[in-house]
């Protein structure tokens, strides 16, 4: 099982939030999850990231991958280094 950590789409149409979730990386993009981390609100000014640092540590150090997106909300959370 390839985990990922990835996010999953909650909100109104033209009015997206955000779940940053570990999941399996064969679920549906808004299917079943291990555990959410946070949340990202695009929305607002500056947009809004919420990440528990230590769950997302831990996870990482458990092997799994962060999406791109993710990767970018990890960092500016600083969970991840910047390289």
């Amino acid at each position: 099982m390839a985990l990922k950590i990835r996010l999953t789409r909650l909100g109104d149409k033209k009015a997206p939030f955000y779940r940053v979730v570990v999941a399996d990386s064969r679920s549906p993009r808004d299917g079943k999850f291990v555990e959410v981390l946070g949340t990202y609100n695009p929305l607002t000014n500056p947009a809004e990231v919420k990440i528990d640092n230590e769950k997302a540590a831990k996870w990482l150090a458990n092997g799994a991958q962060p999406t791109e997106t993710a990767k970018e909300l990890l960092v500016k959370s600083g969970v991840i280094e910047r390289k």
